[in-house]
């Protein structure tokens, strides 16, 4: 059986599961899991894409199928790599050159 996107109003099948680690302020998006758990979130491709982080947090987008279009305050992975982020603005982060 398919699982559902977690956002309230969207239908649409779940492609990628969102968690956190609250310790290390990291947000962590993965292919669907196996399982439904209730500590984590289930998203369509496009809610996944549009995921957000609190001010301070990262993004780690860790999907074999990533898509490569990033907006909003999205970080991937830039703990390992530093330079490739933007902080123009104190309130965003970018995630640049992709």
């Amino acid at each position: 059986m398919s699982r559902s996107c977690a956002r309230p109003g969207c239908g649409k099948g779940a492609v990628s599961t969102l968690s956190y680690a609250y310790a290390d302020s990291v947000v962590v998006l993965e292919d669907l899991a196996a399982e439904s758990h209730p500590m984590v979130h289930d998203l369509c491709n496009m809610h996944a894409s549009g995921v957000r982080v609190p001010q301070g947090w990262s993004l780690r987008d860790q999907r074999s199928a990533a898509d490569t279009h990033v907006t909003g305050t999205h970080v991937a992975d830039t703990a390992q790599d530093p330079a490739r982020v933007d902080t123009r603005s104190a309130s965003t982060l970018r995630l640049v050159g992709a």
